[in-house]
């Protein structure tokens, strides 16, 4: 169980560190069914805590290179927090069998949603300010609120879905949005994590364990993307290749 945690964390923290999100859509299929843990709804306590922290580790790397953007994180973070605190209430009221269903059919639909060709124009120099408050916060908000709903009711820190909906909301490059998701899924899965925890559905001794694995696996993702910028796009497709495979087992296994 040991090395299963450890190496589970490690490759939670690789994805975190390597594409900025992802990593936590696999945490739960991977406590569930290499770790064991028996129950759904402490897989996504246990997770959600885990997640956290790993995203926090690798958010310090992005943020020393420059490549977060503070005020469009923190307002989609803010709007997300908001969600993910009604989705965790609702997630806990849903049977685990039921669940680890729901949670697969997200599984594929994210990983096809990946494979779609992404739109090509960007906004290098974006900014969250008075001046484009009226046409930024309209499309932050919303979107925050959705992703967050989604993430607290899964028990994962959605960035698959905050990258996309932060360059959706300002069209900012993808190296942006993955730094800026950061600062979302960190504060994500606090939210999510506090109210598994204040049920008594957090494993601490497995949480300790995959924050242990997930800091050297988010120092190896980060490396790993910085000399892999040029194939980061073959590196998404067989992250959603992978994530569809997984969301089907998941989902037939949950079924």
């Amino acid at each position: 169980m040991i090395i299963a945690a450890l190496a589970s964390g490690g490759l939670i923290g690789t994805v975190l560190g390597l594409v900025g999100g992802g990593g936590s859509i696999l945490a739960v299929p991977l406590l569930v069914y290499v770790v064991g843990v028996g129950s759904a709804h402490a897989a996504i306590g246990t997770a959600a805590v885990a997640v956290a922290a790993n995203a926090a580790f690798s958010l310090l790397g992005h943020a020393r290179a420059g490549t977060v953007k503070w005020p469009c994180a923190l307002v989609f973070a803010s709007a997300g927090v908001i969600g993910a605190a009604m989705g965790a209430e609702l997630g806990k009221a849903v049977d685990g069998g039921r669940l680890l269903t729901l949670f697969g059919l997200l599984m594929i639909g994210v990983g096809l949603s990946m494979l779609r060709p992404k739109r090509t124009s960007e906004a290098p120099d974006v900014r969250l300010s008075r001046a484009t408050a009226g046409r930024l916060l309209p499309r932050l908000v919303p979107i925050g609120l959705g992703v967050g709903l989604a993430a607290g009711f899964f028990g994962i820190g959605g960035g698959f879905l905050i990258v996309p909906g932060l360059m959706m909301a300002t069209a900012m490059p993808l190296k942006n949005a993955v730094g800026t998701s950061l600062v979302v899924v960190t504060a994500l899965g606090l939210t999510t994590a506090a109210s598994y925890a204040l049920s008594g559905f957090v494993d601490w001794l497995l949480v300790g364990m995959m924050i242990a694995g997930g800091m050297a696996g988010a120092a190896i993702g980060i490396a790993l993307g910085r000399r892999m910028a040029a194939r980061k796009g073959l590196l998404e497709r067989l992250f959603a290749v992978m994530v569809i495979a997984v969301g089907v087992y998941v989902a037939l296994r949950g079924a």
